[in-house]
């Protein structure tokens, strides 16, 4: 543990160290003075190659003003050409042209300035390779490789000869062609078996021209003779060769078609019955008909050939692959590339120095426990102690025939005897032969953020969405993964710390995730405990998007934003639909492998943890317009990355129905007063006999884990938000679906037909086409976002086109078909 919080202090004094980022003003300034220089170095180079010799008399004279340089940037240029070119690298340094030039763009650009190391690596490589290898040409170019390659080449020379130089050389060429332009001996050989296919069936092309040509007889020639005169019927001709046309005999099996598709022969209609004066002429219409190229192999019978099918062309390199390669996976995260975590050093240490052992204590303790089972003639076989930060188990082995039974009816007894508050007996312990009694400290120690999030099992965590709730009884680090509760619920008499709890889950998740990957919906009726999120609106929070505030106080608004969540689930489910994937993880390793398209509507998607405090407050107050969209988003919104977080002080049948909480495996109780209210919590008693101040039972479905809840202070909070808020951010909240509530008509759009859409007679035209009326199919079809699709849908339920909102069904279509839409634009026209 000292040596995890000592590497993390190290690395906390490294962040501390990074320079700031300088401002986007000054990269816009910097960047353009890098162009300028690229751009002077050009006009310099290129004017050196034409009036170099004339110049160099200038240079010795810098200071005489009636000597004048050729160059085109005057004696400066000629002395940087002179620098860079003749005393440097020769015509290599060309590539400083370059260079600089890329340099620029990227800070005018604000490209991440990571992407240039490379360029600038393999660039100054080149330059070496080059500059030596024009060093060969010294005697009669000395200009084409510089002084330095000149002296580079010598070098290398006079150790390994000219012949060792240009192997350096070659291996050097072969290092940027395999490393940098990625070429391979399986590239270079595919790209000469595609040349030689391409050349093959071209050839293959023209000679099926040619037997085109042939076959439709431009030469007025008529078909082999496959008959002969009357007197030479006897007479066999193996192979006969092609004559003009002339008159002669049908040998009517010889004109069987003998070719697959017989309907291509068509005799001529003058044809004339056969009879023995007169000899009828046979003609032959030839139908061209697209010809493939096929392989024809020649063999030694030349009435005999061989044709080989074309095969098909095969994309050498997957589409998505290339895009990776090319662009790298997709970064959701790039667009606050610099943003940086909260350190660990905003949290308070509030145990001092671990979890102190009172020995007389444990001695005590353990002696009336085992002296009142004794008074019930109940012997104990082994005894161990495990101290936690604010209770302490005590495992018990009874001797062999005693019923556990009898030893869990004694949990008064053993309370009175300890005199202590919050005795739980747990028999047995789940996975081991013991009996549990937890018994509590008389000087709890306090478990404090900074030491469950510094601990290594949460900073090593490989999870979705890490919660550090606070520490086990044995003083490990609680963590558990909200994406796979996949809901959770908080219940506990007031003041027993559940709006601890809830900021120790979003510290966890701040610590963790950046704000690419999670938004926030805060629903605070107290309108006190969670206002110091405000500050981080626009990196984590969400929201619908004409509200001013993110965190939800106002009843009226939770609905709408409840109803807009399940607009959202339904929108995602359509896109995890398209994408044929099952579940977020999936979609989002989809999209970064850049195998979804954009332009067809998909996106990158952050989960979305809604956290409710009191929600008994809401259902008071709003009743089933709260708990009809709660119960949709806790049965289906698990796969799609939207999770709950509902907080509550009894969770009974009227506040929390069946339905949701079935969809609730994952609880958190902190101190109840009576069993019935634990029962209601988590199916069973325990809850009653905690001690409070964030002492909680952890259920995840039959395991229950008795847990010390971290403590996060109000100016911990208040530390890491203005921290957080302080960063560059994005332009605005993360904006939820609009929602129009049932039996309103929402903004009307279409007073005057002049302020619709430009995209209006398009959207009506997919509407009526599909004949559903949804914002996602507009999406979709229309390429828009989801804003625009929400005010076309506006706008055609106001022209009449769909009809009103119905939940989570789509729209109905007025218009049945696009000539009725047609009629109803043209009326529309002539009723101005």
């Amino acid at each position: 543990m000292a040596k995890t919080r000592k590497a993390a202090d190290t690395n906390e004094k490294a962040t501390t160290k990074k320079p700031r980022r300088l401002s986007r003003r000054h990269e816009i300034f910097i960047g353009s003075i890098f162009v300028l220089i690229a751009v002077a170095l050009l006009l310099s180079f290129i004017s050196f190659f034409i009036y170099w010799r004339g110049d160099q008399s200038t240079l010795a004279s810098w200071s005489d003003r009636s000597l004048k340089a050729a160059n085109w940037l005057g004696k400066f240029g000629a002395w940087l050409a002179d620098f860079f070119v003749y005393r440097g690298f020769g015509a290599a340094s060309f590539l400083f042209v370059k260079l600089f030039f890329l340099t620029g763009t990227f800070l005018i650009l604000d490209v991440p300035l990571r992407k240039l190391k490379n360029i600038w690596f393999w660039d100054l490589f080149a330059l070496v390779v080059l500059s030596i290898l024009f060093g060969f040409f010294a005697d009669s170019i000395p200009e084409l490789g510089g002084t330095v390659g000149f002296e580079m080449n010598t070098f290398l020379q006079d150790y390994i000869g000219s012949t060792g130089t240009l192997l350096v050389l070659v291996l050097g060429i072969i290092i940027y062609l395999i490393y940098k332009i990625k070429v391979s001996p399986d590239a270079i050989k595919s790209f000469f078996e595609r040349k030689k296919k391409e050349i093959d069936e071209e050839m293959a092309r023209k000679k099926a021209a040619a037997a085109v040509a042939v076959a439709e007889n431009p030469a007025g020639y008529n078909l082999e003779e496959f008959a002969v005169e009357d007197n030479l019927e006897d007479e066999f001709i193996p192979e006969p060769e092609l004559k003009p046309a002339s008159k002669f005999e049908i040998d009517k099996d010889a004109l069987k078609p003998t070719i697959e598709h017989s309907s291509e022969i068509h005799l001529s209609s003058d044809i004339k019955p056969e009879t023995k004066s007169e000899k009828p002429e046979l003609k032959l219409d030839v139908l061209p008909t697209p010809v493939a190229a096929p392989h024809i192999i020649t063999t030694d019978d030349e009435a005999f050939t061989i044709e080989q099918a074309p095969e098909e062309d095969i994309v050498e390199e997957n589409l998505a692959a290339r895009l990776v390669e090319d662009f790298g996976l997709f970064d959701p995260t790039l667009e606050l590339s610099n943003y940086k975590f909260p350190t660990i050093d905003m949290l308070r240490d509030y145990s001092g120095g671990g979890i102190t052992i009172n020995q007389e204590e444990l001695e005590e303790n353990k002696n009336r426990i085992v002296e009142t089972l004794r008074n019930y003639k109940i012997d104990i076989a082994q005894i161990k102690a495990t101290v936690g930060p604010s209770v302490t188990l005590y495992e018990i082995v009874p001797e062999a025939g005693i019923r556990i039974s009898k030893i869990k009816s004694l949990e008064d007894d053993i309370a009175l005897s300890l005199s202590a508050l919050g005795i739980r007996i747990i028999a047995p312990i789940p996975g081991k032969g013991t009996i549990g009694i937890e018994v509590p400290n008389k000087n709890p120690t306090m478990v404090s953020m900074k030491s469950v999030i510094a601990s290594a099992k949460f900073q090593e965590a490989e999870m979705e969405l890490p919660i550090a709730l606070g520490k086990t009884i044995s003083n490990e680090t609680f963590v558990v993964d909200l994406a796979k509760m996949p809901h959770l619920l908080m219940a506990g008499a007031t003041g027993q710390g559940k709006s601890v709890g809830l900021n120790a889950v979003l510290t966890s998740l701040l610590y963790k995730k950046h704000p690419a990957e999670v938004k926030f919906v805060l629903v605070d009726p107290k309108k006190v405990e969670l206002t110091l999120f405000n500050k981080i609106e626009r990196h984590y929070l969400a929201k619908l998007p004409d509200v001013e505030d993110a965190i939800i106080t106002d009843n009226n608004k939770v609905i709408n934003t409840l109803n807009s969540l399940c607009v959202e689930m339904d929108n995602r489910y359509s896109l995890l639909k398209d994408a044929m994937v099952r579940n977020i993880k999936e979609y989002n390793d989809k999209f970064r492998n850049r195998k979804l398209n954009p332009e067809a509507g998909h996106r990158f998607l952050p989960y979305i943890v809604l956290v409710v405090d009191e929600f008994a407050d809401l259902i008071m107050t709003a009743g089933k317009e709260v708990e009809t969209p709660i119960a949709r988003l806790a049965q289906l919104a698990r796969a799609i990355g939207i999770h709950l977080i509902i907080a509550t002080q009894r969770p009974s049948v009227n506040v929390i129905t069946g339905i949701i909480k079935a969809n609730f495996p994952a609880r958190i109780a902190f101190r109840v007063t009576s069993k019935i209210d634990s029962r209601t919590i988590l199916d069973t008693q325990g809850a009653d006999q905690l001690i409070g101040r964030g002492d909680l039972l952890y259920s995840n479905g039959n395991d229950v884990v008795r847990v010390q809840c971290a403590f996060v202070d109000t100016p911990e909070v208040e530390k890491i938000t203005d921290f957080i808020g302080a960063q560059k951010a994005y332009p605005n909240a993360y904006l939820l679906p609009e929602y129009v509530p049932e039996g309103e008509t929402g903004i009307n759009l279409d007073i005057d037909i002049s302020e619709r859409d430009s995209l209006f007679r398009e959207a009506a035209e997919v509407i009526v086409t599909s004949q559903q009326g949804s914002a996602s199919l507009l999406q979709r079809k229309l390429k828009l976002g989801y804003n625009r699709a929400g005010r076309l849908i506006d706008q055609l339920e106001a022209a009449g086109i769909v009809g009103p909102f119905e939940g989570s069904k789509a729209r109905s279509v007025n218009i049945p078909d696009l000539s009725s839409l047609d009629q109803f634009f043209a009326n529309e026209q002539n009723n101005l």
